[in-house]
């Protein structure tokens, strides 16, 4: 017998705010069509003025915690991925922690950009089969509207807001990959690769600054190291493709969902894709996939999941579970 780190709640939140590729016109040199083709976005949600990252996140781990029937008491610790916090200290973590009433637990932010939400669940599962917490709630949260450079059309018109929540319980599996819960993961980061995606501004250099990337040069190492990342966990976990019912990839840019899905040999009809609504939200954006493929009614108990993403740093990594 062995611990397993269960999926037994979902949830997100999406701002109230929905900007349609077509308000980029007014003020950018593209169109919708443009948008569409290269990146597979419709629409985007855009945090209200004075709607933070924990307010979201909060919203998203209450959503969660009532598809698990459960209570903020049940909760041992909350691990919050974004980088888009609300202060630079304290973590969003505790601050949702205070939001949500609970105080009992531990609480703490995980910084891997885009990534953020496969590390978080690696993180999360590696206090469940320690045996250091019983419940988790892993939350991806990002506004990423605040640090948009508006002039910049190849990055501007990408990237939105929101959040979504899992939570995590302890139950026993026998050890096999039969078992319910995370069966793998595997992280990556090489740091020689900072200036293809970053912020130009942080703390220490006393400017918040605004998203810089080199498109063509993420989407070269995207489909290879997720594909390679995604087959890693696959081979930890005793499984192949063969055995996936559904790839639930960070939703950056359809043709990476697209290049990634083919070279491990899946259809795209075993990808959920939430990308057309959403656009990039970072760390949020495999919590929102899931959270949504589960109320469309796609991911069902028993279904083999594969979820990998990468980011900035370059940080990328993928965890297969089972629902």
């Amino acid at each position: 017998m062995m611990r397993r780190a269960v999926v037994v709640g979902t949830g997100h939140y999406l701002p109230e705010r929905v900007v349609e590729n077509a308000e980029f016109e007014a003020t950018l040199d593209t169109t919708d069509e443009w948008i569409r083709s290269r990146s597979g976005i419709e629409r985007r949600h855009f945090a209200a003025e004075g709607e933070t990252t924990s307010d979201m996140a909060t919203a998203a781990a209450e959503s969660a915690l009532k598809d698990a029937g459960l209570s903020v008491e049940d909760v041992d610790a909350i691990v919050l991925a974004t980088s888009t916090a609300d202060l630079t200290f304290p973590s969003a973590a505790t601050m949702v922690q205070a939001k949500l009433g609970m105080t009992q637990g531990f609480a703490f932010d995980v910084q891997a950009v885009c990534a953020g939400f496969a590390y978080a669940l690696a993180n999360a599962n590696a206090l469940i089969v320690s045996g250091q917490a019983d419940r988790v709630l892993v939350i991806g949260s990002e506004t990423f509207s605040r640090i948009m450079d508006w002039t910049d059309r190849a990055t501007c018109v990408l990237f939105g807001d929101g959040a979504g929540a899992l939570l995590l319980e302890a139950q026993e599996g026998d050890g096999s990959n039969a078992d319910r819960g995370i069966l793998a993961t595997d992280l990556n980061s090489d740091g020689r690769y900072k200036d293809l995606l970053y912020v130009d501004g942080g703390v220490s250099t006393q400017n918040t600054g605004h998203l810089r990337m080199q498109g063509n040069q993420v989407f070269r190492h995207a489909v290879e190291k997720l594909a390679k990342t995604a087959n890693t966990a696959l081979d930890r976990a005793a499984l192949t493709t063969a055995d996936v019912d559904w790839i639930v990839p960070h939703q950056a840019n359809i043709r990476i969902i697209q290049g990634t899905a083919k070279k491990m040999g899946l259809p795209m009809e075993k990808v959920v894709v939430t990308v057309q609504d959403h656009g990039n939200t970072s760390a949020a954006s495999i919590p929102l996939a899931l959270s949504v493929g589960k109320s469309r009614g796609q991911i069902k108990p028993g279904d083999v999941i594969v979820t990998e993403a990468i980011g900035g740093g370059l940080a990328w990594g993928a965890v297969v579970l089972r629902w």
